[in-house]
């Protein structure tokens, strides 16, 4: 039985409103900015630092001198109570809470690595949600952004996802063979989010994954 639904997405795909009618349609918790909301609360950060933060890597500079930090007698006795809300550390918190969402089921979960973390149960689909650069561009344009915002966001963030699923999984993003759909959303939002549905139905019905 399906208890659990990932959804991982390309910036500017639609994923978020999509995911929100899915969870809507099948009555489940919707894991998007909830997630981040749960992160900044238990880091006791601004959600925005979450958000600038989550899905990425920290940048090799802080990475280094993180390590110089755990390698030196005074950074060992130092860095707890620095008490960072760096990308490791909101990717732990994040990996914890996904992890918890998977365990009490009827969850719908919006990227934050989730499809990796969760591969290995048996009740959750995996779904990846996409689109042709130039529509989420169109489409980050309609969200009030100008073109040369809208295409820097498309190239950057997707690089920073890829990045970061390189760094934690070890798999080129987004390694089509984590995922039970691939879903273009020029079709159309309310035809995806039937078409996830669908989906769903039927691999209960078949009782197998696709």
């Amino acid at each position: 039985m399906t208890r659990v639904l990932t959804i991982e997405r390309e910036y500017g795909s639609g994923a978020a409103a999509i995911a929100q009618k899915v969870a809507a349609r099948l009555g489940w918790k919707l894991w998007d900015q909830l997630l981040t909301d749960e992160i900044a609360r238990r880091m006791a950060c601004d959600r925005r630092h979450v958000e600038q933060h989550e899905e990425r890597r920290d940048p090799l500079h802080y990475r280094l001198f993180k390590a110089f930090m755990r390698g030196s007698f005074e950074g060992s006795l130092n860095e707890p109570r620095l008490g960072i809300a760096d990308a490791e550390s909101i990717r732990q918190v994040a990996e914890a809470l996904v992890r918890a969402a998977a365990a009490e089921g009827s969850a719908v979960i919006v990227g934050r690595g989730s499809a990796y973390y969760l591969r290995d149960r048996s009740d959750a689909i995996h779904v990846f949600i996409y689109a042709p650069f130039e529509e989420k561009v169109r489409r980050l344009q309609g969200e009030g952004k100008s073109q040369a915002e809208a295409v820097e966001l498309a190239e950057s963030v997707d690089g920073d996802r890829a990045a970061f699923i390189k760094q934690q999984f070890g798999v080129e993003w987004p390694a089509r063979h984590f995922f039970h759909f691939m879903i273009n959303t020029t079709i159309g939002e309310d035809a995806a989010v039937q078409t996830i549905v669908n989906g769903l139905a039927a691999v209960e019905e078949n009782g197998k994954r696709v």
